[in-house]
């Protein structure tokens, strides 16, 4: 039987400014990357949404990214690997007293936006980062962005990780995602993103938007809270895995 997590970035909203509905996301998916307060959220949205994961059962994540709360840390900061490395000690450092402060705890580190696709590229700091989270709690388990940099760097690291793809985000030749610049880059129809993530489920491989197949571990499907749409997606995707014999369960 094919089984996956359901992960969603959560918790990005910003003192009385929401951004997703995470409350109801919550109630579908198996894991919440939850926002540390540098691309987005704060004390207050951190609380709120770690308290949602332990009512809901869901697998709580730290979501790190850069300081940058005008880009929604999609900008390329040009930061040493030391500055990277401590952004994230810190990010994970925050998620972790506010989910045990919940009741829950941390599992999982997914990194964000610029800096996830940056590590994506690059092994040398996909391993920066990786080893900074796993310097402060060596039993994480590492989301990777499948068959890329960060799979190589958590694959030399000897570490529990997770290959993830991306439901409403389209896919270069490469294994990297297409820039949200381009068109078609950033996916909504939900019967098209249902379809599709059954096939790279059955085939066990990334779709890239050429059709070529990119073999890679499929462990979690991700879809973003911030999309237009995201619950509708992420609604029906899980439907529709489900209904072709699919076990969804959090990692």
């Amino acid at each position: 039987m094919l089984k996956a997590d359901l992960n969603s970035d959560i918790g990005e909203g910003f003192g009385d400014w929401t951004k997703g509905d995470d409350a109801a996301l919550m109630q579908v998916i198996t894991s919440a990357n939850v926002a540390c307060g540098f691309h987005a959220g704060d004390p207050d949205v951190m609380a709120r949404t770690m308290k949602l994961a332990v009512q809901n059962g869901v697998g709580i994540g730290a979501h790190p990214g850069f300081a940058d709360l005008k880009g929604f840390g999609r900008r390329r900061l040009p930061l040493s690997h030391e500055e990277i490395a401590n952004l994230v000690t810190y990010q994970l450092g925050a998620a972790q007293a506010m989910a045990r402060a919940a009741g829950g705890q941390v599992r999982h580190l997914k990194l964000h936006g610029a800096l996830a696709n940056m590590a994506s590229e690059d092994a040398d700091l996909a391993r920066v980062c990786f080893e900074a989270a796993l310097k402060v709690q060596p039993d994480i388990v590492i989301m990777v962005l499948a068959a890329t940099a960060m799979e190589k760097a958590a694959r030399d690291l000897n570490c529990a990780w997770a290959g993830e793809i991306f439901a409403d985000r389209a896919y270069n030749d490469d294994a990297t995602l297409v820039d949200r610049r381009q068109p078609g880059a950033v996916l909504h129809d939900p019967a098209v993103i249902s379809t599709r993530i059954l096939e790279m489920l059955k085939v066990g491989a990334i779709i890239t938007e050429s059709g070529k197949h990119i073999p890679c571990k499929i462990d979690t499907i991700c879809v973003h809270g911030d999309t237009e749409g995201a619950l509708a997606m992420t609604t029906a995707l899980k439907t529709g895995l489900q209904a072709a014999g699919v076990e969804i369960a959090k990692l």
